[in-house]
């Protein structure tokens, strides 16, 4: 069974509701903190970091996390949480992919990958972050954010977006990844015409969220949803397959409750049904479902300590 490489990483939950039990906490962190919580993600052997947003948009407010003129600071101690995250997973060995956005509000995904204005500030900030942080050693790839839902196959508005975004983000080096995680896994239809979509796909990374978290799937599902992908992706022979796993469960209604870990029996048994046909296993998301026992930096509720236990203690 494959072990987990990598996972998502963000300063703010844009579900502010999902985010209950840690955002509050994030504000707080200095940029020492962060720092803490990328040598946790590390000392588990991970590999990479997908950050979720370098700026997050919402109808009334919006606030990056690096130095810029595209929007204003987030309310948080760290003043530069980017460049924290960069020094650990650099000093750590770690691979970043680098998030383009959300530079629109967040869940207005039609909007962010068809607008001319939100794609001008995205491929400002894209600039701005390659700049800023492109020398270091951590700076592996872009990550897309702007998800669309497969239903049953890619909107063509998003293979544009990838495809645009993937060429202007490799303009400042070629060797960058480019990684998309879309959703909608369950309803993808793997024929000719989905195996087409896919060599027109200028990425180098789908992973695929497996859809467990929000109650979209079981972990038997899964085990056939990403078998077919599995197939797929070899008939296209051009991006490899990962599997974007969710750790968390709600304490209610999906969407409108707060996030938490989820047991650990069903976190094993979603890598169980995978493992054999993705390449790489990555987590959504370490901070907020786990903390180590001897954590100097919690992050979400206080019970996020047992799932770490039966992953990576017992």
């Amino acid at each position: 069974m494959k072990r987990i490489n990598g996972t998502f990483f963000e300063f703010y939950h844009h579900n502010r509701v999902g985010g209950t039990h840690w955002n509050d906490q994030c504000r707080e962190y200095t940029e020492e903190q962060w720092e803490t919580k990328v040598d946790e993600i590390a000392a588990l052997g991970m590999k990479y970091i997908v950050l979720m947003e370098s700026a997050l948009v919402y109808p009334d407010s919006a606030e990056s996390y690096f130095p810029t003129d595209i929007y204003p600071p987030a309310p948080m101690k760290a003043k530069d949480p980017i460049g924290a995250m960069m020094r650990a997973a650099e000093r750590n060995g770690l691979k970043v992919f680098m998030s383009c956005g959300f530079y629109g509000i967040w869940n207005h995904t039609r909007d962010n990958i068809t607008s001319e204005e939100v794609k001008a500030r995205a491929f400002k900030a894209m600039k701005q972050l390659y700049e800023r942080y492109g020398k270091s050693d951590a700076f592996y790839g872009w990550y897309l954010p702007d998800e669309t839902e497969i239903g049953p196959y890619f909107d063509e508005d998003f293979i544009k977006y990838v495809n645009e975004y993937a060429a202007y983000g490799r303009s400042f080096d070629e060797n960058l990844k480019i990684l998309i995680a879309p959703y909608g896994t369950r309803l993808a239809v793997t024929d000719a015409h989905y195996i087409e979509q896919l060599k027109r796909l200028d990425c180098d990374i789908v992973a695929y969220q497996d859809e467990v978290g929000v109650e979209k799937a079981t972990p038997e599902q899964t085990r056939i949803y990403f078998k077919n992908l599995n197939q797929a992706h070899k008939a296209a022979g051009r991006s490899v397959i990962w599997a974007d796993m969710e750790t968390f469960q709600c304490e209610g209604k999906v969407y409108h409750s707060p996030m938490v870990g989820a047991d650990g029996a069903r976190i094993k048994a979603q890598m169980e049904s995978i493992s054999d046909y993705v390449e790489e296993i990555i987590i959504y998301i370490y901070q907020g479902t786990m903390n180590p026992p001897d954590t100097k930096v919690l992050c979400g509720h206080p019970s996020t300590v047992k799932l770490y236990r039966d992953l990576f203690l017992d």
